[in-house]
């Protein structure tokens, strides 16, 4: 027949059976309870990410209408360096002829004073 060992171990089972299926219910009540949170955490990233969205749009046209005006600045930039760099180069040329005629007077003082 059957041995009461057999009996006792059947009974563990039966019982542990019970209990994880009570641990599962609890397991899924606190799950359905949870989602409601983790749904309105849902919505919010999303809402968040519509704000994010619509903010990046506005500074892609921002950008679009400063690279005109941007560009504009450096050509002026570099047409300014250039116009500074004729003007010095002009400035050391006049420098230089200005020198060269202040001695050229000079001689002809002292050429003039000695005669």
């Amino acid at each position: 027949m059957i041995d009461a060992g057999v009996h006792q171990q059947l009974g563990t089972l039966v019982a542990e059976v019970k209990n994880l299926r009570e641990d599962l219910r609890r397991s899924e009540d606190r799950s359905d309870a949870g989602r409601p949170t983790m749904t309105r955490r849902m919505d919010e990233v999303v809402e968040r990410m519509r704000t994010l969205e619509g903010s990046m749009m506005l500074v892609k046209d921002d950008i679009a209408s400063m690279k005109p005006v941007t560009d504009d600045v450096r050509k002026w930039k570099l047409m300014g360096m250039g116009a500074l760099g004729v003007i010095g180069m002009a400035g050391a040329a006049l420098g230089v002829t200005f020198a060269d005629a202040a001695r050229r007077v000079l001689m002809l003082t002292k050429a003039a004073a000695f005669r």
